[in-house]
């Protein structure tokens, strides 16, 4: 059974970086998509950044040029490299695996439903 672990988050000032960190266990995500979202009280939670099983990548316009997403060479840990964080930014970040897939399976961020394992959520704070 793949978990899923974040880790990273906490309080930053606007213009700063932090990096999250997806950890998993009890499979390697050779076959799964990874998707990082987002969420704030009342909202419905974001699809920011995905990871298809191949290695291609995709952002939502609002984090496009700011964050990165990337995979460690043992396929077990998926990061989210964030840059220029903004309080709008502000937000639990849950990272998810869609699969098992196809290899070089390409990924998508909706919809969210797809996703079927999830992590626990960490939460990112932007504020001076």
């Amino acid at each position: 059974q793949l978990q899923l672990v974040e880790s990273g988050g906490g309080l930053v000032q606007p213009g700063g970086s932090l990096r999250l960190s997806c950890a998993a266990s009890g499979r390697t995500l050779d076959y799964y998509n990874i998707g990082w979202f987002r969420q704030v009280p009342g909202k419905e939670r974001e699809g920011i950044s995905c990871m298809g099983s191949g290695g291609t990548t995709k952002y939502a316009d609002s984090v496009k040029g700011r964050f990165t997403i990337s995979r460690d060479n043992s396929k077990t840990t998926v990061y989210l490299e964030m840059n220029s964080l903004e309080s709008e930014d502000t937000a639990v970040y849950y990272c998810a695996a869609d699969g098992p897939t196809a290899t070089f399976s390409l990924c998508a961020l909706y919809p969210k439903e797809r996703y079927g394992h999830w992590g626990q959520g960490t939460q990112v704070t932007v504020s001076s």
